[in-house]
């Protein structure tokens, strides 16, 4: 494991990580850093992180960065994705992003990206509400109709409003700021895996963070790992229940770790609010001898981290954060 400085940037996220290079090994060593924060788009364009490689990588072995691809607005973080294979976003240009990932890459240390397959928006509010953009990769037409959009979309608005989408019903929860894609239509999963594997094999990331993962069944997430094999994966499934994020890990066939929010909630009673018992009784996913691999520990990120948020953690964060650098897990 590399030597670990607890040392705050930009009061970005400190998890204690496992770089699983080939499937989830037992014992992992290791940093992960979020290399951004909400609209953070001047701080941490992708010239800044390359600007900083040298430092970065010598404590971090992976860093997760936001969206890349082109979402139409000026200013965003990709969490409402418009284009998939067109690599400009509010941090920088395609060059710019390869020239960031090579930098790290060549020192050990490997890009994460925040991957949003959950929902996609359309091209534009003038145009159709369900006219996802159409695109081509190496040879490949990624194409859309409403028949990859679950019928059943923004619970069901979409379909009263004579769209016509007639895709299965989610399999997942309803995200109502773009239309859910139906992840059981078979051109789904095609154009899923070719924007996967072109993430890792021609862009270069290492691997995924899975956004709003309970959106979709976790079986997809095992059928998209096990076709392009990311190096590292961790599903966003927000929930405090260990069961639930278990099961979740589970039905992923244990490609994937997952954040540990049992464990984020704890941390917060314990350290915020003196309630140390709880650290007993909520061990979280890292707690159990089953799954501590599947963990990825933070006290908190840019969703939980707000100002506004009161699962925010205020007091004794560097207390907070020392206690996950010696957890098992990511």
């Amino acid at each position: 494991m590399k030597k670990i400085y607890a040392t705050l940037l930009w009061s970005i996220l400190f998890v204690q990580v496992s770089f699983a290079q080939e499937g989830w090994p037992a014992n992992y060593g290791g940093v992960m850093l979020q290399g951004f924060y909400w609209d953070s788009f001047e701080d941490t364009k992708w010239d800044n992180l390359t600007g900083q490689a040298d430092e970065l990588s010598k404590y971090f072995d992976l860093i997760w960065v936001p969206n890349s691809a082109n979402c139409r607005t000026s200013n965003s973080m990709g969490y409402l994705p418009v284009y998939w294979f067109d690599q400009r976003s509010s941090f920088g240009r395609e060059r710019n992003l390869r020239a960031m990932i090579a930098a790290y890459r060549e020192r050990g240390t490997g890009i994460i990206e925040d991957v949003v397959i959950n929902h996609k928006s359309p091209i534009g509010m003038d145009e159709s509400w369900i006219d996802l953009a159409n695109e081509t990769y190496n040879g490949q037409d990624i194409t859309w109709s409403g028949a990859d959009i679950c019928k059943n979309d923004d619970g069901g608005y979409t379909k009263s409003q004579g769209w016509d989408v007639t895709g299965a019903n989610d399999t997942g929860e309803d995200f109502s700021g773009s239309r859910d894609l139906d992840h059981t239509s078979a051109n789904v999963q095609k154009n899923v895996k070719i924007y996967l594997d072109y993430l890792l094999n021609d862009l270069g990331y290492a691997g995924f963070r899975l956004d709003m993962v309970k959106g979709y069944g976790a079986q997809f997430t095992k059928l998209y790992n096990e076709a392009v094999k990311p190096q590292f994966c961790v599903g966003e499934y927000w929930d405090g229940s260990y069961e639930r994020l278990t099961g979740w890990v589970n039905g992923t066939g244990k490609t994937s770790a997952v954040f540990d929010f049992q464990l984020k909630y704890a941390i917060r009673d314990a350290f915020g609010g003196g309630n140390w018992s709880t650290l007993t009784s909520n061990k979280g996913v890292a707690g159990s001898p089953d799954y501590a691999r599947y963990s990825v520990t933070f006290v908190d990120n840019h969703d939980t981290g707000r100002e506004d948020n009161a699962d925010r953690l205020v007091n004794n964060v560097l207390a907070a954060n020392a206690f996950i650098l010696g957890l098992p897990g990511t």
